[in-house]
């Protein structure tokens, strides 16, 4: 089997690479999402290293030894680190001519010829799930004969396989937590609504939902959940808790974990009989969800150790959610956050501007509604047509953006990618920081954070680096403006 390194590349300062398809950018606060993506085929070649130099402060001159002597390098990119990433394959190539370097990504796996003529420093990018494609990859089967992948051969042809069949025995993947303990610092990883610090990992892949901006779903993922055994998932938490036990909480990555009601309940009923839930227990755990849950399935999760649900609102405007065929009725979304906050479940709240449909009074739906429903906390995005989506093919049928790959500033902060007639892209790009303000300075909401800190000490710290980081971030997003 090849020497193998899988690599989160150097790039932008606080910049999370990491984070798969959901937010691909420097955050308001400081936040890394564990590298899952590289860990899982990490996991299958043995003497294989994983190296995630954004979230470890590492630079190209820390790292560059660990190309000497590799025969492969897995890059995992992205479109906002694409060109960062293809610059570090050609720092790979000079030092290390003889090493075969691949990409994977939802970047490369949509634009798969494209990223190849982008540089020849790269040898073949994998498209759809690619870990049983690295495997045979680092097992010495030539190129020509490994599924799911673009290459270019030795005439500098660009060369496409047949596509690799969908992956639906998830146990037959191993766990990726030892992946984590073995390569990666564990503190370095935040999530500024997880306790510190936290673990991550998928019990399936694939959501049912539609919706047009989500990235992975269209690209790699695909919309049939496949998932784990409940059984095989409790024993890498068995795992985490054994051999990783700073842990605090435990973060299901899953794009809907809650899609399956049955399944979330047995899952979360096996957890409560390793202990969470109960009085005193060190760990909480957490998940994606949309906000359509039933109060009863609500109530077996929060009995059995739930702390915290993130969840995708996107907008107040009921038309807006239709357009982007987010599958929620805003009423519907009332009535699951009350029943969280009467249950005393956190609730992390994402949101989106400038999504197809959106106007100033959109927007200052959406706000109120926010203010309204009143999360324990809020993420505002901009609306971002990544390749690969519905929302990008509709962005340039319509001419809502000029096509560049260009969402981020030099810095790595979000900028406003999609302008329509009656909304330019400065206007939504200033409405976020309305947002976050409007949101956050009211009497009420300071209250609650403040008698948060003085509870805990830990979460005094903890919050008054977030404010600090917090108007940095305004600050950041002044200097772009």
């Amino acid at each position: 089997m090849m020497s193998t390194l899988f690599l989160q590349a150097p790039s932008f300062d606080g910049y999370d690479g990491g984070a798969g398809a959901r937010y691909q950018m420097k955050r308001e606060v400081k936040s890394f999402w564990y590298p899952t993506w590289l860990a899982q085929p990490a996991a299958m070649v043995e003497g294989s290293k994983l190296i995630d130099a954004p979230a470890h402060d590492l630079s190209w001159d820390d790292i560059a030894h660990e190309v000497d002597g590799r025969d492969l390098v897995i890059l995992h990119t992205s479109t906002p680190s694409f060109n960062q990433d293809v610059r570090t394959a050609e720092l790979i190539k000079a030092r290390n001519p003889e090493a075969l370097i691949g990409m994977i990504g939802a970047k490369v796996a949509v634009e798969s010829e494209k990223a190849l003529a982008a540089s020849a420093a790269i040898d073949f990018v994998c498209r759809n799930e690619f870990d049983f494609t690295i495997v045979d990859v680092a097992n010495g089967i030539p190129l020509r004969e490994v599924d799911g992948i673009s290459w270019r051969d030795s005439d500098g042809a660009i060369i496409h396989n047949r596509d690799r069949r969908v992956l639906e025995d998830m146990d037959s993947l191993p766990f990726v937590s030892p992946i984590y303990k073995r390569d990666l610092t564990i503190e370095k990883y935040f999530g500024g609504y997880l306790k510190h610090p936290y673990v991550s990992f998928y019990t399936g892949r694939g959501c049912k939902s539609r919706c047009t901006f989500c990235l992975w779903p269209q690209t790699v993922g695909g919309h049939n959940y496949r998932t784990r055994s409940i059984a095989h998932v409790i024993e890498e938490v068995k795992y985490v808790m054994e051999n990783i036990p700073q842990t605090k909480e435990i973060f299901f990555d899953d794009d809907t974990l809650t899609d399956n009601g049955p399944r979330v309940e047995e899952l979360a009923i096996a957890l409560g009989k390793l202990g969470f839930g109960k009085p005193g227990f060190p760990m909480s755990w957490s998940c994606n969800a949309k906000a359509n849950v039933p109060r009863k399935t609500l109530e077996v999760l929060k009995a059995n150790g739930l702390r915290l649900l993130l969840v995708g609102y996107e907008s107040g405007n009921q038309q807006i959610l239709h357009n982007i065929k987010k599958g929620l009725r805003v009423d519907v979304a009332r009535q699951f956050t009350k029943d969280c906050h009467e249950l005393g479940i956190v609730i992390h709240g994402t949101f989106i501007l400038g999504l197809p449909g959106e106007t100033e009074e959109t927007i200052e739906e959406t706000i109120n509604y926010a203010k309204e429903i009143d999360p324990h906390t809020i993420q505002v995005s901009l609306a971002a047509p990544y390749p690969g989506t519905f929302l990008y093919k509709q962005a340039m049928d319509n001419g809502w953006f000029d096509g560049t790959d260009h969402l981020l500033t030099d810095g790595g902060n979000q900028i406003a990618q999609l302008s329509y007639e009656h909304l330019p892209a400065p206007v939504i790009f200033d409405k976020v920081e309305e947002f976050y303000k409007r949101f956050y300075f009211r009497p009420s909401k300071i209250g609650s954070i403040v008698w948060e800190m003085v509870r805990d000490w830990d979460m005094m710290k903890r919050r008054l680096r977030e404010g600090v980081e917090f108007f940095d971030f305004l600050r950041r997003r002044k200097v772009t403006a």
